[in-house]
């Protein structure tokens, strides 16, 4: 060989070692038989918020499926998922987080604020990473191993107040704002926002009420809100509870006639087809995702598997929410591989609940789920992994007209000193 075919061939051979390198996962480990990264998800799949629970187990292993099947799992490691179903249920989600400690799991997950505020005392005082679909700012203010995947119910409860200052509000002086919450986390998250943002935003509020998951009538507390005279009436609630107060303001000619805003958890294709599409006509609503069909690239993958597993599901957004947990599960596990090591998270306990923490969680850094809702980072002093929310409507019975982006600022609750009492 001549050194000139001599120097040929060897920039064909890079060449070609380039090419295949980013195809062929050199650098990914190679698992041995019985070697997984197992995680703990829970959702309430029955009981009173199984319109929400159900669709969110689908996307959660729908997702871990597709990252399994098609990605290689997270850096070389399948995914195992343990599911089980909280229903909705505070006592059993003590449990749940308790089994999934002892079983090894290396971090969890839970769809609602509920689950994760009786869990998160248990994880916490163990160091178990947790994070939380839908949050609300007690889960992690202050910042301790909880982590919210989303903007929380204070940040939906803001984004729609300005929303409504900016866009709607028309009349002269501070509109009046009376606020129907769920009375968990999913309301107080709401109250705790308005409570110290109220007089900065610019707005009245003239009446608190809640309600439980399980009601079936509120004509009683709207006609004491409807002599109120409010502009406003926010909701922050899931979709059962949220069909029935519209439906009731509606019976009693406070709608249309008021605004109505509501929260993410209540703002999905089963609010619809709950209420009704003509008794929502025109309902806004703050949420953290794109909408179904949107041109963003984790769409195509996501609708494929949901309309071969799901079909169903196909349009509600909390299958989108879900479907991107898993993808930011599956991304925290490649860091903390990548970083730490599956030696170090081998064996599923404090030592490795730290390396996932240290070594994945905080190490995020705009980890695009696919366009399907903001960009997702880690932020010291701030549990939350993404900060954006847009504000939508309800307009001939489809969640239209998005609004831009807003990112949420961090509230540090914690120094008012009516927080959490």
């Amino acid at each position: 060989m001549t050194r000139k075919s001599f120097i040929v061939t060897g920039i064909l051979c890079l060449a070609l070692i380039v090419a295949v390198l980013p195809f062929a996962g050199a650098c990914a480990p190679k698992a041995q038989p019985g070697q997984v990264l197992k995680v703990g998800m829970m959702n309430p799949t029955t009981g009173p918020a199984a319109e929400k629970g159900s669709v969110m187990t689908h996307a959660n292993l729908d997702a871990i499926k597709y990252i399994n099947d098609e990605l290689g799992g997270a850096g070389g490691y399948a995914i195992e998922v343990l599911s089980l179903d909280s229903n909705y249920d505070a006592a059993k989600a003590v449990t749940i987080v308790k089994r999934f400690m002892d079983e090894g799991c290396l971090l969890f997950t839970t769809a609602s604020s509920k689950e994760m505020s009786a869990a998160m005392t248990s994880a916490n005082t163990a160091g178990f990473p947790g994070i939380s679909c839908f949050n609300a700012p007690s889960l992690y203010r202050p910042p301790q191993h909880i982590y919210g995947q989303t903007p929380d119910y204070g940040d939906d409860a803001l984004a729609f107040a300005n929303f409504y200052m900016k866009n709607i509000w028309k009349g002269t002086g501070k509109p009046k704002f009376a606020l129907h919450l769920l009375n968990n986390t999913t309301g107080y998250g709401a109250r705790d926002a308005f409570k110290a943002k109220a007089d900065e935003l610019g707005i009245e509020i003239v009446s608190t009420d809640e309600h439980a998951a399980t009601t079936t009538s509120e004509i009683e507390s709207l006609t004491r809100i409807k002599g109120k005279n409010p502009d406003v009436l926010y909701i922050s609630s899931t979709p059962a509870p949220t069909a029935v107060i519209i439906k009731n303001a509606k019976d009693l000619g406070m709608y249309p006639g008021i605004t109505i805003g509501c929260c993410h958890a209540g703002l999905t294709k089963a609010l619809i087809d709950l209420a009704g599409a003509d008794v929502v006509e025109g309902v806004y609503g703050a949420f953290p995702t794109v909408l179904w069909g949107e041109d963003v690239p984790g769409m195509a993958k996501m609708a494929e598997y949901c309309q071969k597993l799901h079909p169903n599901d196909y349009g509600n957004g909390d299958y989108i929410t879900s479907w991107a947990q898993s993808l930011i599960v599956a991304k925290i596990l490649e860091l903390a591989v990548k970083n730490a090591g599956y030696d170090a998270l081998a064996k599923g306990d404090v030592s490795a609940w730290q390396a996932v923490e240290t070594k994945g969680i905080q190490k995020l850094k705009n980890y695009d789920v696919g366009g399907l809702h903001g960009p997702v980072s880690y932020t010291v002093g701030d549990n939350r992994l993404d900060k954006s929310n847009r504000i939508y409507k309800i307009v001939g019975g489809k969640i239209a007209e998005p609004s831009a982006w807003v990112e949420a600022p961090m509230v540090k609750y914690e120094e008012y000193d009516w927080f959490g009492k």
